[in-house]
């Protein structure tokens, strides 16, 4: 009773923090709907001459910047960024980029940003994600959407040209179950701000952030509302300690701390938004973060192409170059058309959220979800075409005067990226959650336990006129018409099918949740299927769309990408029929029920004939509330501070001009952050 107890309170806390209204048209939803409005996302708004021209000096200075500041391998070695680059990062606006010029920053388009994050994605990994993590749900979001015009005011300016920031949610404790969630913030007897004490997990940029958004749970009380809430809190505010830089598989160069808040007081003019918002402003931050990670995966797709290309043709083997070599040509062939599918679905999703008329949080989801399962296929099978070139390191192959390719580090980097900002698995159920709520809307009360009948039958009235109307529309459409979209030309053929299949997987929608009802959402892999299926579906409208947005904006190259789209939307349509069939004849039952008997102990038998090298010991954290886990300014026993991390108010021994303190006042008594970059 008590998991059933606890699995409702979840879901009740993120429900209450999803954005319920949908205001403005949508393509992903009317894609789950059996409804594909293609006038949303094509003709493309066309780029303003004046954002295009800003956003192209930009990527120019970028670039030039990186190719003579920046050495990549460097980075992987000593596993961090240098002082020196990020304040050349500092000096040419890149804190800056989505922050509005009427602040100091560049005020580029997400077109521009999305661009910027291709390059920095395709030179290392870790400067991408600095850059997201201090832009894209680090503080200057929240801000921009939910932020106080004094909080604007004062904090823009210096996010925008020297203070990094970095979001703290996570905790040993809570991943994407923020009902679970130990932080505490109490409001000071005084009324003048809180007390905020928790640890926070995985904060990138945590370790060499000037300010924080710290999301913690404020108690229900006389004159607060309480509940998940968000604040800024400067990193030089006394009582904040980062105890760890972790250390991971791959992007070597991320500041990303375990920190422990004891005590810390902020005032009540750093909460953004109001108290019990705190969780809608991450989910909403998180849409433009997103965006972010399905473009850096793609610099490391398009990255991909040209190693793929290079390698292939110089390496010889029986005669001819690998790539002539039809298994190897397969996998040169895909890479190079996945790459310009995810870059397609970038630039799609980028252009509707800088137009603001279409609600983009499906398009983005599903760019985020598609871009980073397919940069890890992509640069898994990089690595397979260089073979063991591609599996040594970059420094090993320049050691021994060969080009330092680092194909290996690539494979690791981009692994990250169906882990973080929502693992694939979360955002299956997030966008499935989204995919049905128009069902929902209509016929929730019918499939939920414990609605009274009465109730039952009222929406059943409600349901059935909707049902009615729609379901009759999923039987016929322009795809089955062989002139529908010809403006297309040879690729509208692309276009039907996916109108036939949106069709089709509106269908399927609509019978597990009657086959299912309330219990739909236990049926994570055919949900997950589902959401796959609209994810190619996007994928082959968008790259139809981008196809013809390129041959007008750039005529010498329409037949090219005329045929790169056609390849890709072959592969494309393919997946997509194999997630079509492996919805109904699929070995999910059996599969389910013997992990159940793994998790149980009834196969340990399996496990003999080999020992763990890791020992004993918890693999997750016992539960004790951070508070009193490790007193305030330590560090754990054995475990040295990473270099530029120290508790806050002390001085960084040793560290370079770059981190420089300030002092000083923001609105109603904020403190400024100070610390190391």
């Amino acid at each position: 009773m008590a998991t059933n107890t606890g699995a409702q309170e979840a879901r009740a806390v993120a429900e209450a923090a999803r954005e319920k209204d949908w205001t403005l048209p949508s393509f992903g939803k009317g894609l789950f709907l059996g409804d594909i409005r293609l006038d949303l996302i094509y003709p493309q708004p066309k780029l303003p001459e004046d954002a295009t021209a800003k956003g192209e000096r930009f990527l120019a200075t970028l670039r030039d910047y990186l190719q003579q500041n920046v050495d990549p391998q460097a980075i992987e070695r000593d596993k961090r960024i240098p002082d020196a680059v990020v304040d050349g990062l500092k000096k040419i606006g890149a804190l800056g980029m989505k922050i509005p010029e009427r602040y100091g920053g560049l005020g580029l388009s997400q077109v521009y940003y999305n661009r910027a994050m291709i390059i920095l994605g395709g030179w290392h990994a870790s400067l991408a994600v600095l850059m997201s993590a201090h832009q894209s749900i680090g503080l200057p979001q929240p801000l921009l959407i939910h932020g106080s015009d004094e909080q604007k005011e004062y904090w823009l300016p210096k996010l925008a040209t020297s203070h990094l920031s970095a979001f703290g949610l996570t905790e040993p404790g809570v991943g994407s179950d923020p009902a679970k969630m130990t932080s505490k913030a109490v409001p000071t007897q005084d009324g003048s701000g809180y007390r905020i004490s928790g640890l926070k997990l995985w904060m990138t940029n945590g370790t060499v952030a000037d300010v924080m958004v710290v999301v913690a749970k404020v108690p229900r009380s006389e004159g607060h509302k309480g509940g998940i809430t968000a604040f800024i809190v400067p990193r030089e505010s006394e009582g904040i300690v980062t105890e760890t830089r972790n250390d991971f598989m791959g992007i070597h160069g991320i500041e990303n701390s375990l920190t422990r808040f004891t005590d810390v007081f902020v005032p009540k003019a750093n909460v953004i938004g109001r108290e019990g918002l705190g969780l809608r402003i991450a989910l909403s931050t998180l849409n433009t973060g997103r965006m972010a990670m399905a473009a850096q995966s793609t610099g490391a797709a398009k990255w991909s192409v040209k190693v793929a290309r290079e390698f292939a043709n110089a390496r010889v083997q029986w005669g001819k170059p690998i790539g002539q070599h039809d298994e190897v040509g397969q996998k040169v062939g895909f890479i190079a058309a996945t790459a310009f599918g995810m870059e397609a679905m970038v630039d799609v999703t980028s252009r509707l959220a800088d137009e603001k008329r279409n609600d983009v949080r499906i398009e983005a989801g599903l760019a985020k979800l598609y871009g980073t399962e397919k940069a890890w296929q992509v640069a898994d099978d990089l690595m397979q075409v260089c073979g063991g070139r591609g599996y040594e390191t970059a420094a090993s192959l320049s050691a021994r005067g060969v080009r330092g390719v680092p194909v290996e580090q690539t494979l690791r980097d981009v692994r990250a990226n169906r882990i973080i900002e929502g693992s694939s698995e979360i955002m299956h159920l997030a966008i499935a959650r989204e995919a049905v709520d128009q069902h929902l809307s209509v016929a929730g009360d019918l499939i939920e336990e414990g609605v009274p009948l009465g109730d039952k039958a009222k929406v059943l009235a409600q349901a059935g006129k909707f049902y009615g109307k729609w379901y009759p529309k999923l039987a016929v459409g322009p795809g089955q018409n062989p002139t529908a979209y010809q403006e297309f030309g040879p690729l509208a053929k692309h276009l039907r099918y996916a109108e036939r299949a949106s069709r089709k997987l509106a269908r399927s929608t609509f019978y597990c949740m009657a086959l299912w009802r309330g219990k739909t959402e236990q049926h994570g892999a055919f949900l997950g299927r589902i959401v796959d299926i609209g994810a190619e579906l996007y994928a082959m409208c968008a790259a139809v769309v981008y196809a013809r947005t390129i041959a007008t904006e750039q005529p010498e190259r329409a037949a090219a990408t005329r045929e790169m789209a056609d390849v890709f939307c072959e592969q494309s349509q393919q997946r997509a029929e194999q997630l079509f069939h492996g919805l109904w004849h699929n070995t999910d039952s059996a599969t389910y029920s013997l992990a159940q008997d793994v998790l149980e102990g009834r196969h340990t038998w399996l496990e003999e004939g080999v020992i763990d090298p890791s020992g004993e010991g918890p693999m997750v954290p016992d539960g004790a509330p951070a508070s009193v886990t490790a007193p305030a300014g330590t560090v754990p026993a054995g475990t040295a501070p990473a270099a530029g991390t120290v508790p806050a108010g002390t001085a960084p021994a040793g560290k370079a001009s770059s981190g420089k303190a300030s002092s000083g006042t923001g609105p109603a008594g904020t403190a400024t952050g100070a610390g190391t970059s």
